[in-house]
């Protein structure tokens, strides 16, 4: 595997921003004879978009989890864009976020890169906010995307941001990201709205994949959005053990999201 850092000045955000890449090296030959050592790179390849937490940044999941490793025996290249605490919205008082990630950053690294934009080679996952972020963009986008999985997801942010009791000192915070908080709901930037939308319109829905640790502070709500999918008979995978907000946790199931890509073999 290859390990690339690059920082790219994005328009929509008015600023370079870095993102990491693993980037399978697999060959192929080019010409008939078993001495011919031409190579080169193999097609496109498939690729999931790994995203941070609230806490974290484009560096976190290469730093604590052994995502290269997974990412080598899969022959998946993996994209990790960094996005601050935006929680993957054009933030009302910050930067457009969502439209980086959505359209302007895979637009730039598909001419660079030997990555495909095909909706079956298309993945994305996330912890924490990332969680949240993963199924945003999938349900968004569902002709982009063939799978999106939320590790430990903050999945009910319409209702979170509303309750300044349970927000606590991110309710200001989150007004400078969402902007007015009753209108989160019913929204693009609700998960549920997103589902009834598409389920409404009867929309291909990526698969999904949700897990969460039963110690976790987000497990109530991550509760609600599985009970959700099931009485709205939409398809989910989801996973719970003993665990709680942490990384041992994490770097356990991205192993499990990898090997429940519907990668071609």
């Amino acid at each position: 595997m290859a390990l690339l850092e690059l920082n790219l000045f994005s328009d929509s955000i008015g600023m370079a921003s870095p993102v990491n890449i693993i980037l399978p090296e697999t060959y192929k030959k080019v010409g008939k004879s078993e001495r011919d050592v031409i190579r080169e790179f193999e097609d496109e390849y498939p690729v999931l978009y790994l995203l941070h937490g609230l806490s974290d940044d484009h560096s976190s999941w290469m730093r604590r989890s052994s995502i290269e490793r997974y990412a080598e025996d899969a022959g998946l290249a993996v994209i990790m864009p960094n996005v601050h605490r935006s929680f993957y919205t054009d933030m009302a008082e910050g930067q457009n976020y969502f439209t980086y990630l959505s359209q302007e950053l895979p637009q730039k690294l598909e001419k660079i890169l030997t990555l495909s934009n095909k909706r079956e080679d298309t993945f994305v996952a996330g912890l924490s906010m990332g969680g949240y972020g993963a199924f945003k963009l999938a349900l968004n986008q569902p002709e982009r995307f063939a799978a999106a999985a939320s590790l430990s997801g903050a999945v009910n942010m319409a209702e979170h941001v509303t309750d300044k009791n349970e927000a606590g000192e991110l309710y200001e915070e989150f007004k400078w990201i969402f902007g007015d908080l009753e209108k989160v709901k019913n929204s693009n930037n609700d998960l549920f709205y997103l589902l009834k939308r598409l389920k409404g319109r009867q929309a291909e829905i990526p698969q999904l994949y949700q897990c969460c640790g039963t110690e976790d502070f987000l497990y109530q709500d991550n509760q609600k959005f599985k009970k959700f999918c099931s009485k709205n008979n939409i398809k989910l995978k989801y996973e719970e053990e003993k665990a709680a907000h942490e990384w041992w946790y994490w770097d356990k199931k991205i192993q499990t999201v990898i090997d429940w890509l519907p990668l071609k073999k």
